[in-house]
């Protein structure tokens, strides 16, 4: 028999015969109309469990995660107020329904149950997944909550406070709110809810503002691992800077005493604080997890006998809120109510076509208010001594750097985060005087961790900033990718574009550099970045490039809520000359404001048609080189710079390259994974000239006088041109 069913039917058998569980009694200010109204959700959140196995079993559901022995979140959701943006759990159904009864025009029975079916009218997922959230709860939605939302909630958290101080124009968080996000005991062991840990800790020892609450619900298993006893109150009940709070969550009256407790102490402090609730898991893990295959018959049926249904039913009766009689006939009318929800919802239509499902993978634009720029006078008085010499053919690294100080200057909302980027001045100086500029609330130096970076910007993001994060070294990334991939681009997918991630991430990387670095310092691997559905990659070559395609990622951030990375390579960081030394050939003057490159242009140099040389980056500085010496060989060749490398600028190139016999690519990225694979499916799909690719070889890079082996080189250029054009 399917353990939802028993516990179903022990419900039904001893609510009938009193049969309740002993327990403290009733205490805390909660009302018994809001008691009744509490277990009602708890009765909803369980009703609809039930359902979703039944539409499971009968091949109209799909794997979900249930709610049962967690029912007492809802408890935390009445003691919490509608405006907090909750990050949820995904068992936390009972707090996304409570919290609906605090917003009027909501029906959770209809949307989870069509949720249950991926039926495209879902109104969270559009059909696409399975997920708790909701744009008029403040809820953003989770696809799996395996601790990766911690970072961005101790960045929503942060931006409560950098709100009050520079209100951003789409800012959705009142000055009073709190942030809230809940979590299982296990994934309270996961490196990223460490780091996160740490990091409000690490921000609150500062007396930084951190209205944060983490609930961590701790019902003792992970999947089939059991969590030591009284680990997780050992591990946080004396945490620096981390107010520690624990009640039953088998017990709604202390549940919500003890968190309204927990959330006055955060909302007037704003500090953060963790708040252990004790659950209990019943029936399995998710899907048809069987949970006697990995735990005694007794430990199961024990569980069960916990149930905090029983609990509330033995509560309210003790409160003089509601008989058992009554409380009965609540869950049996729930239950019959949302079997006849789910026979309708899954009448719905649903997905079926890849265009319906990739439909929300680019967000929509939004609305911004328009801006004139800066003045002459703001902008002599930011740039200081530098103003005199924007005309001046400057490097990309003082380029960039004029950029970003022109970008803050337009854009208020802007902020800049990461490792050494305000007092230093970044490790190559390109944020250099920023700090100075703009302040530290504005140029935050963060601690030294990669996914509280990136949470940062995203959960600043969350409140209407328009987050630009540095990561110090594209090898830093590998840290913390999953923040990008499985946080900053899903969430406008799965929440039907509702909700979104502008920003721009910049990241210095590549190779090519002399007497520093080896593999941490030079990184030539891109694939986990062009792999990521909606994310943009920018690549810039020369400096004055570089600017015209910052501000365009900044425009495609902030006006198409675009998640955009701008990759920075630091070879050319200082690069001057092209040819010969002190010619100044990769110079150029700061480009006027108002002067951008357009998202997919690409550039084109010379006119040659014996040859087209397509690179980016430092391999386009090569293949500029090398164009020299095969036009001394009497090669005619045009170079072409890719510039935006996800998604490839298809339409660009192919406009670029009219007329050439031949295409050569040059790609400094690995010859696995790399950009040249994209480059020749689409020479294949699309021309009918002969093409090659020269390419970086499957290695780490060295440090030393090999740094350059292992990836292309001028001379190699003109020799995979001349081989082409034999």
């Amino acid at each position: 028999m399917d353990r939802a069913d028993i516990v179903h039917d022990n419900f039904l058998r001893r609510v009938a015969a009193r049969d309740l569980p002993q327990g403290s009694r009733p205490s805390g200010p909660l009302t018994n109309p809001q008691a009744v109204t509490l277990y009602r959700a708890q009765c909803l959140s369980r009703a609809l469990d039930r359902q979703s196995r039944v539409m499971q079993r009968s091949g109209q559901g799909y794997y979900t995660i249930g709610s049962s022995g967690h029912e007492g979140m809802a408890a935390v959701a009445a003691a919490l107020h509608p405006t907090d943006m909750a990050f949820l759990h995904y068992r936390d159904a009972a707090f996304q329904i409570a919290r609906a009864d605090q917003v009027p025009g909501q029906s959770m029975a209809w949307d989870m149950a069509l949720s249950f079916a991926c039926s495209s009218d879902d109104p969270t997922s559009g059909g696409r997944h399975k997920v708790l959230g909701s744009r008029a709860l403040n809820i953003p939605p989770q696809t799996s909550t395996i601790a990766s939302h911690l970072p961005k909630a101790v960045g929503a958290a942060y931006s409560v406070g950098a709100a009050i101080r520079h209100r951003p124009e789409h800012a959705c968080l009142p000055d009073d709110a709190v942030v809230m996000c809940s979590f299982g005991d296990a994934s309270a062991n996961h490196s990223t809810a460490q780091g996160a840990f740490n990091t409000a800790q690490w921000t609150a020892f500062q007396s930084i503002l951190l209205p944060l609450l983490f609930v961590c619900e701790d019902n003792g298993i992970g999947i089939s691992v059991k969590t030591p006893d009284g680990w997780i109150a050992a591990n946080f009940a004396q945490r620096p800077g981390l107010r520690y709070f624990a009640c039953d969550g088998l017990d709604l009256y202390e549940t919500y005493r003890v968190t309204c407790e927990a959330a006055t102490y955060v909302r007037e402090r704003r500090k953060p604080a963790f708040l252990h609730i004790g659950t209990v898991r019943l029936y399995g893990h998710a899907g048809n997890d069987i949970p006697t295959s990995y735990l005694s018959r007794e430990e199961v049926v024990e569980d069960e006998a916990r149930d905090p249904l029983l609990n509330s039913v033995r509560l309210l009766a003790e409160a003089d809120a509601l008989e058992p009689d009554a409380a009965l006939k609540i869950y049996e009318d729930t239950c019959a109510r949302v079997t006849r929800i789910a026979d309708q919802a899954v009448q719905r239509p649903r997905l079926q076509k890849a265009a319906q499902v990739m439909a929300s993978l680019i967000p929509p634009s939004r609305p911004c208010a328009p801006t004139n720029g800066p003045t002459n006078e703001a902008r002599a008085a930011a740039f200081g001594g530098d103003h005199k010499a924007m005309g001046d053919p400057q490097p990309m690294a003082r380029l960039l750097n004029w950029a970003l100080t022109d970008l803050m200057l337009e854009h208020r909302e802007i902020l800049l985060m990461g490792e050494d980027v305000g007092r230093k001045g970044g490790v190559y100086g390109v944020t250099q005087k920023l700090a100075t500029r703009f302040g530290p609330d504005r140029v935050i130096d963060t601690l030294l961790d990669e996914q509280s970076i990136l949470g940062l910007a995203i959960g600043m993001a969350q409140n209407g900033f328009l987050s630009m994060p540095e990561i110090q070294f594209l090898a830093y990334l590998h840290n913390a990718e999953d923040q990008l991939r499985g946080e900053a681009a899903t969430l406008p997918f799965f929440s039907d574009g509702q909700f979104t991630n502008p920003m721009v991430v910049r990241i210095a990387g590549l190779g090519y550099q002399k007497g520093f670095g080896g593999h941490f310092h030079n990184d030539n691997s891109l694939a986990v970045l062009r792999d990521i559905p909606g994310l943009i990659l920018a690549c810039p070559s020369n400096g004055a490039d570089a600017v015209g395609m910052l501000r365009e990622c900044l425009r495609l951030a902030r006006e198409d809520q675009r998640l955009v990375v701008f990759l920075e390579p630091i070879a050319l960081y200082q690069t001057r000359d092209l040819l010969a030394d002190k010619d100044g050939g990769w110079t150029g003057a700061y480009p006027a404001p108002g002067n951008s490159i357009a998202l997919g242009q690409v550039g084109v140099h010379g006119d040659g048609t014996d040859l087209a040389i397509v690179s980016f980056a430092n391999g386009h500085f090569l293949s500029r080189q090398a164009q020299a010496d095969l036009a001394a060989q009497g090669m005619d060749v045009r170079v072409i710079d890719l510039r935006w490398l996800s998604p490839l600028p298809e339409e660009a190139l192919l406009e670029a390259v009219k007329g050439c016999k031949r295409v050569l690519i040059v790609d400094e990225t690995r010859r696995s994974g790399g950009v040249a694979e994209g480059l020749m499916a689409f020479c294949a799909e699309k021309l009918d000239v002969p093409f090659a690719r020269l390419t970086s070889e499957d290695s780490f890079i060295a440090t030393g006088p090999a740094y350059a082996a292992t990836m292309p080189s001028r001379d190699g250029i003109v020799a995979a041109a001349r081989e082409l054009c034999r």
